[in-house]
């Protein structure tokens, strides 16, 4: 599938001029965007992935992390402050942590508030919202809530069979140096991780292409309508989050709760997370935690959205 991507970007121009493919050339465009928006930040996260494997001690994280999980879940929820990055970049540290022996809920819960409530997102959404402090308030809260609430629900619900970790890392290689144990581990993790998210932006693309706005326009006059249409836009639609506040201020037709919603699910659950988080942890694992994610972070929404919106 990525071969056919890559085929299809380079014959695009001359299938557009030999059969009028005004549509294809949208697909293309869409295609070619998103995964130039995701690569950086994949690379990033594949980089300190391979960092965390090569160089840093197993025993370091249990220094950091509070041993009781219930307690860790919190700590990791505020670590996503302070770590810059999208949802393409936590996928591979967090399973990286998790390798390295912290515990998955505190490793999901990273995965989920790292990309929503880093500083750039933050002052992003400032920008895009002028003189609306309410909407960075609400999107920090939300976000943060729903990170560690469904830490705290893996810690009860969720089961170890569901959660596949990739096998043959280098950092586990007999007698590899740590510069090749890095070399090594960011190769794997970038080829691996690079296929899920081009497949996931194909996706995305398709849906933007196939799908009219007025079938859209049709659902934003309603409340609890539209905070469900903007939130199934954040994952289809799958934008960066350090761009989606702007994408977010142009639904001028939504209320302002459906917007928080769509900022809120989109960094945790959309097309091309889904399918790193397939890639990463196995489809079994995918499907629950970014459906029961999708669940938590729209009622999340609807209450903060209901006190500071």
């Amino acid at each position: 599938m990525v071969g056919a991507a890559v085929a299809a970007v380079l014959a695009g121009p001359w299938l557009e001029r030999r059969y009028g493919l005004a549509a294809f050339g949208a697909w293309r465009t869409l295609l070619v965007a998103i995964v130039m928006q995701g690569v950086p930040f994949l690379v990033l996260g594949t980089v300190v992935s391979s960092a965390i494997g090569a160089f840093v001690p197993a025993r370091a994280f249990a220094k950091i992390l509070p041993r009781n999980p219930v307690l860790a879940v919190p700590v990791a929820g505020a670590a996503g402050v302070v770590l810059p990055g999208c949802e393409c970049a936590s996928v591979p540290v967090a399973s990286s942590l998790m390798r390295r022996g912290v515990a998955p809920a505190a490793a999901l819960t990273f995965l989920l508030a790292a990309p929503a409530v880093n500083p750039v997102v933050l002052v992003a959404t400032a920008i895009a919202f002028p003189g609306r402090p309410e909407m960075v308030a609400a999107r920090f809260g939300a976000s943060l809530v729903t990170s560690v609430a469904m830490g705290w629900l893996w810690i009860r619900w969720g089961r170890e069979e569901w959660l596949r970790l990739p096998a043959g890392r280098a950092e586990h290689a007999p007698g590899a140096g740590r510069l090749e144990a890095f070399r090594l581990g960011l190769q794997h993790d970038f080829l691996q991780a690079g296929g899920f998210l081009v497949v996931g932006a194909m996706a995305a693309a398709t849906f933007n292409v196939l799908v009219p706005p007025s079938v859209l326009e049709a659902f934003s006059g309603s409340p609890w309508l539209g905070v469900l249409v903007a939130a199934a836009l954040a994952v289809l639609l799958s934008v960066c989050s350090e761009a989606d506040a702007f994408v977010a201020s142009s639904f001028t037709g939504f209320s302002p709760t459906a917007r928080l919603a769509f900022m809120v699910v989109g960094p945790m659950v959309d097309m091309k997370l889904i399918a790193l988080q397939s890639g990463a942890f196995g489809r079994a694992f995918a499907l629950r935690f970014c459906a029961a994610t999708f669940v938590v972070a729209i009622l999340c929404c609807a209450v903060v959205g209901g006190v500071l919106l």
